[in-house]
């Protein structure tokens, strides 16, 4: 069931961090670049966009107009409080060994070997569903992040986006050869 890690160059997303430690500007320019990337030593982290924490900021302002009619309302703070905690928490990890899908009730780790493919429910996060089976949720992942699982299970997940990429090159080829 493994392949054999190919390199290849794949597009990286805005909201998918790589783990490098602290980058200057040249290494984040060459980061973004993603050229030729070893699949085998990819990790991603899949999180929830940190423009959620608006919605956290509307929420505390409507407490504090809330507030204004009565001081019971000051319970209302444990809203943004859990919905702080929630953005924060929900992320999935996925590197060579497997997806470490973090949720809001507890932490499920997959290794690739049980991971028999993905689903993607309509209106729905995506879901990995296992050689037994089960449907685990992966928070934070999307339809457009499936070739960086892809590219962190090594090539065992198949990317859905590499058969265009590939005609786009072999388009840009021509198009550069007949322009010489």
């Amino acid at each position: 069931m493994s392949q054999i890690p190919v390199l290849r160059r794949i597009p990286a997303p805005a909201h998918i961090r790589r783990f490098a430690g602290p980058l200057s500007a040249a290494s984040r320019d060459a980061l973004d670049a993603w050229d030729n990337v070893g699949v085998t030593d990819s990790v991603f982290d899949f999180k929830i966009s940190r423009l959620a924490y608006f919605a956290v900021l509307a929420v505390v302002l409507l407490v504090v107009l809330l507030m204004g009619g009565s001081m019971w309302f000051a319970i209302a703070f444990v809203v943004p409080v859990a919905l702080v905690w929630w953005i924060h928490r929900l992320h999935t990890r996925a590197d060579a060994e497997g997806i470490t899908a973090t949720g809001a009730s507890g932490v499920t780790s997959l290794s690739w070997d049980d991971v028999k493919g993905l689903q993607f429910p309509k209106w729905s996060s995506v879901r990995a569903v296992t050689t037994d089976g089960r449907e685990v949720r992966l928070p934070a992942v999307r339809f457009e992040d499936v070739p960086a699982l892809s590219a962190a299970s090594g090539g065992r997940l198949p990317d859905p986006f590499a058969s265009e990429r590939e005609a786009r090159a072999a388009a840009d080829a021509a198009t550069e050869d007949a322009l010489d």
